[in-house]
């Protein structure tokens, strides 16, 4: 259970070495200038390809969302949130996610750094190119990185921004009681739905 949360607009220094602290660091608009191209780039090759169907396009783009939501799910309850016991463990739960939890206001660590995100895009482009037929490969993977992108741009929002429009309003009120009330909880971030299929939401 969280016994540690500051208000600190900055956190904790991670590493000693001046070269590899500032990669643990990133403004929000660091993920849309890496990425909006390169979806670009995937729904310009899905809508020029010879075999080019609206139908095929909406179901593999549609595909591609669905399955963000689960890996944004599955990456932060299974991943994110797993505290290994030994403290070399701990110490990695703590860069990889640990920092977030005690200090969530941290402007410049609440979207994912491209020294993490650029590996994960590349092992996941390999993953689906390998079970994928190709002509479905381009929405697909252009819709993961706009669910992506989403994810990082809310969660960014949601921390620093206030709403009035009741969707979003309930979707930051979700985030910051799992952040200050129930952190094994509301694992879900730009959607609830895998919190309501595996029963990760909170109690009424």
């Amino acid at each position: 259970m969280k016994t540690f949360v500051s208000d600190s607009k900055e956190s904790s220094r991670m590493f000693k070495s001046n070269w590899l602290e500032p990669f643990t660091k990133v403004h929000y608009s660091v993920p849309l200038i890496i990425y909006v191209p390169v979806i670009c780039i995937f729904l310009f090759k899905s809508f020029s390809a010879e075999t080019f169907s609206f139908t095929a396009f909406s179901m593999s783009f549609g595909c591609g969302l669905i399955v963000w939501t689960f890996t944004e799910y599955f990456l932060h309850r299974f991943v994110f949130h797993y505290v290994p016991a030994s403290s070399w463990g701990q110490r990695l739960h703590f860069i990889f996610h640990g920092v977030h939890h005690d200090f969530p206001n941290d402007r410049l660590r609440l979207v994912m750094p491209p020294s993490v995100s650029i590996p994960l895009a590349l092992g996941f482009y390999f993953l689906f190119r390998s079970v994928l037929p190709a002509s479905w490969l381009p929405a697909f993977f252009a819709a993961f990185l706009i669910g992506y992108l989403i994810y990082d741009m809310a969660h960014y929002a949601f921390h620093h921004g206030s709403f009035q429009n009741p969707i979003l309003k309930k979707m930051k009120q979700h985030h910051m009681r799992h952040h200050f009330q129930e952190p094994d909880k509301g694992y879900g971030v730009s959607s609830i739905l895998w919190d309501k299929i595996l029963d990760s939401d909170f109690k009424k």
